[in-house]
């Protein structure tokens, strides 16, 4: 399952923009692009993001 920005952003309660800034920091996983304005993240990505961030100390 694919998630789009609007979705990922309110899964953590942030801004689409937080979102972005994360992905350019590489905090945040790259997306997948399916065409010229279709970007989503992969459900798995963010579930080992969200793992990853919960044992950082």
């Amino acid at each position: 399952m694919y998630q789009n920005i609007r979705e990922v952003s309110k899964r953590f309660d942030v801004a689409p923009c937080t979102i972005w800034r994360w992905v350019n920091d590489g905090f945040f996983p790259q997306p997948y692009k399916f065409g010229a304005s279709v970007t989503r993240w992969h459900e798995e990505d963010i579930k080992k993001f969200e793992i990853r961030s919960a044992t950082r100390s």
